[in-house]
């Protein structure tokens, strides 16, 4: 590997271990007025969903060791981060890739919402939330299945619907989510401890807000699918529901927060970005931090990237080189009828790659990944390519061209050995985005 790749990759590592969910639950735990609220608890019930809910389980157990007599819970992650914790049930909620809800974690859903509803008046909830929490917390209302649910991910997601959309819809058709778990606690203090996973960290959005008010409506829902055009292709079961929520004949999901609730955002994406920024300076580059607000379609944001490189290799604006471009937030990929496999990072370093082309790749390095070490159903974070990555794909006869037309990125870096594979981080504040010019 040469140097700038190992200076991308390690830039980029510094940001996920910024979002290292054990450290991030402890330090939120250290304040002193949750502790007293703690101290007074008869019992703390620890609930929760995401892809860090494992980690964040440990942290809680790590926190509050003196305490662990008190607690009980059940937290629904992945099935590849379920592990023994001394209090903590984990529940597998999915395998694999998939980002689809399961008949396993609408399982653990319940459970859930059984144990939150039957809190005493002297028991404290503390709430783990994380990306993914929308997918692993299932619980779809009377009359729609789980399957219908899951057909009306997939078509959102094929086109291009933000986090924003799809979880309006999502809340709309669940009993845990848009604020509906908080309804129906009881108890002393509910408190979620959150590690965000969506532009600007709105509480009503990450995991779908099970303990946020909801602004959002049926009405709203039912506009989002007439904005890309899905009514004709929704299963009629849910076009039913939110026809029926829209006149009112269902609830509407809550507005207003109870007074014993409290969202605390404890990680996200700009946290993150800091601690990239950090070592990239410790490396030696100027470094320009693009923040953590950047979506659209994915190969639109990569070519106004590339712009950037390009206007540092010609003007040396806005800085001159050895400069660190770094971005966050989350793209969208828009798949073509006939596409290929891969995920918005892969996309979006192949989008640039063929933007700039062989020669305004020397001394330039691109790597993007999702922080949770996964993008879209493979195997991969994401992608991480520069100037020998063009020499490997004219060697092999690759067109770079024709994998992005039909949104094959990952096909395309696995011949050249240019995937970013990390396996799970066990957290998730997005992507991270990492472009070095030398």
């Amino acid at each position: 590997m040469s140097a700038k790749r190992e200076h991308a990759l390690a830039i980029w590592q510094a940001a996920v271990a910024a979002a290292e969910p054990g450290q991030l639950v402890r330090a939120a735990l250290a304040d002193s007025a949750l502790q007293s609220t703690l101290l007074l608890a008869r019992r703390i019930i620890v609930v929760g969903a995401g892809k860090a809910g494992a980690a964040m389980s440990a942290g809680v157990e790590s926190a509050l060791a003196d305490r662990l007599d008190h607690i009980e819970g059940i937290v629904n992650v992945p099935a590849e981060a379920v592990r023994p914790l001394q209090r903590i049930r984990l529940h597998s909620a999915r395998s694999g890739a998939s980002n689809q809800p399961t008949s396993e974690g609408i399982v653990g859903a319940r459970q859930i919402l059984q144990l939150v509803r039957g809190a005493g008046a002297d028991d404290v909830v503390l709430c783990l939330l994380s990306g993914g929490g929308s997918a692993l917390l299932p619980a779809p209302v009377q009359g729609v299945s789980l399957e219908d649910k899951q057909e009306l991910t997939w078509l959102l997601h094929a086109c291009g619907a933000t986090i924003n959309e799809m979880n309006c819809v999502r809340k709309h058709l669940s009993d845990v989510k848009g604020g509906q778990l908080a309804q129906g606690f009881h108890g002393s203090a509910l408190v979620s401890l959150i590690i965000s996973d969506v532009i600007g960290d709105p509480l009503d959005v990450i995991a779908s807000g099970p303990t946020a008010p909801d602004p959002t409506t049926f009405a709203d829902a039912l506009a989002v699918l007439d904005k890309f055009g899905l009514k004709a292709r929704t299963p009629p079961s849910i076009l039913r529901y939110l026809a029926a929520g829209a006149g009112r004949e269902a609830a509407e999901t809550p507005k207003t927060p109870p007074s014993n609730v409290h969202n605390c955002i404890i990680g996200n994406n700009a946290r993150s970005l800091r601690a990239a920024q950090s070592k990239a300076e410790e490396l030696g580059y100027r470094v320009v931090n693009l923040g953590s607000f950047l979506e659209g379609e994915t190969r639109h944001v990569a070519t106004a990237l590339a712009g950037i490189v390009r206007s540092i290799l010609k003007d040396q604006l806005p800085c001159g080189a050895p400069a660190c471009i770094l971005s966050g937030g989350e793209t969208t990929v828009t798949l073509t009828a006939d596409h290929g496999l891969g995920g918005r990072n892969q996309e979006f370093v192949l989008a640039a790659l063929t933007y700039l082309g062989p020669q305004e790749m020397h001394g330039v390095t691109l790597l993007s990944g999702g922080t949770d070490g996964e993008d879209g159903p493979t195997d991969a974070a994401g992608a991480l390519a520069d100037e020998a990555t063009h020499k490997e794909a004219v060697r092999l006869g690759l067109s770079p061209v024709k994998f992005l037309a039909r949104n094959d990125a990952y096909h395309f870096f696995s011949a050249t050995g240019d995937l970013l594979k990390t396996g799970l981080t066990h957290t998730n504040v997005m992507d991270v985005r990492v472009l070095l010019v030398a």
